[in-house]
Formats: C-alpha cells, structure tokens, sequence
C-alpha cells in the first residue's frame, strides 16, 4: 500500500473546479473563490495552458488554499505539477503511479472511482479521498451502498451532476467533501460571476452541515 497523505481537516471540504480557465483570468477567479470560503483549488490539465495558471495562482495564493490541478494521468504530470509547486491531484481514473508519485511529493490525491473494486483499489493505492464521478448517476443510495464496504476512515467525495440543492441529502449519508463544477465556474465567467455562484454555493453548505 501506498503513503496515504491524509484528507484535511478544512471549514469546508469544497473542491473548485475551474475547467476552460485562462490564465489571464485565473489570479481574480481564485481570488474570489478564496475570499468566499473556498480552501482547495482544482484547474484541469485539459484547460488553456493550465501549468501557467497553476503556477500564476499558487505564487498568489499558495499560502491560503490548497492548489493543484485535475485530469492528471501521468506521473509526469505530477512531477510537473510538482515544479509549480502544486498540492493537489485530481484525476478522473485510478492510476496506481498517479498516486504514488503524488504521495511522494507529499501532495493530496482524489483519484474518479465509481464501483466497489475501483473504490478498494484507490484505498489500497493510499488515496487520500476518493472522487466518485459521476456522483449524480450514482446518488446518494448507490454512494451510501459502496460507502459500507470501505474503511470506516474513507474520505467519500462526490464529482459531477451534485450542486447545493444536494448537500443535505449527502449529508445524510455522511458525504461532506464536494467537487464543484459547471454549477460554480464556466469558462469566461467574470470574478463577480464567480463570486454570487460561490456565495450561494457557501450558504447552503454552510446551513447543510451547520458551518458557523
């Protein structure tokens, strides 16, 4: 088994996801995100030049919130990821040298399972929380049914087809950790945009899981 580098301890464990991002314009989304309550920063290598933007807002930003990048497939991409000074790893599939690498540079993993085995796989490989992708296909009862197999420690997120209307049905499972996708960011969405989807999304999970 792999080092698990754990899951934090955060306000709220709310993942931004700012696929389509453009570096011109990363620094005053980021800003707005971090200013909102959002901790951990996820820009996907399959955006515009995305190690530019990574690196333009971790110089800005990287002591205020956790910021790495998503869609990585490679142990190359981690090691690049690394240069920059990432923290993060998001991937959309479980690659056992993701995680190790990743964990090496003592960085956070959050590797797309969705059945059972790839969800043990990705605890066996030291995950440090697990993506289950597409969330809104499973729901909450295909979550809750995979969460009673797993160690007890998991920590459980939910990606894709969730937004703030689900966060009190998640929790009801025991779901805390979200990613936020199209519902929080869509590429050439100003700050200010950015800014009211973010408050809303912050409110309701602040009233879901009674944040003070």
């Amino acid at each position: 088994m792999a080092s698990n580098i754990a899951w934090p301890n955060l306000k709220r464990s709310l993942v931004a996801i700012l696929r389509g991002i453009k570096p011109e314009e990363a620094e005053a989304v980021v800003g707005t995100l971090i200013e909102e309550g959002f901790d951990l920063i996820e820009i996907p290598l399959n955006s515009p030049d995305p190690y530019t933007s990574i690196h333009r807002v971790i110089d800005a930003f990287g002591n205020k919130a956790m910021i790495g990048a998503g869609t990585v497939l490679s142990a190359e991409q981690v090691d690049r990821l690394a240069d920059v000074g990432g923290r993060l790893v998001v991937s959309p599939n479980i690659e056992p040298e993701v995680i190790a690498r990743a964990s090496e540079h003592k960085m956070l993993t959050m590797p797309g399972v969705f059945t059972p085995t790839e969800a043990l796989l990705a605890v066996k490989c030291g995950a440090s929380a697990l993506k289950f992708f597409p969330g809104g296909v499973l729901g909450t009862s295909g979550v809750a049914a995979i969460k009673t197999i797993l160690p007890k420690d998991t920590v459980v997120g939910v990606v894709g087809g969730v937004s703030e209307a689900s966060f009190a049905d998640y929790r009801k499972i025991g779901i805390s950790t979200f990613g936020l996708a199209t519902n929080l960011y869509a590429p050439g969405d100003s700050a200010e945009t950015v800014r009211n989807k973010a408050r809303d999304i912050i409110a309701s999970y602040d009233a879901a899981f009674d944040v003070d």
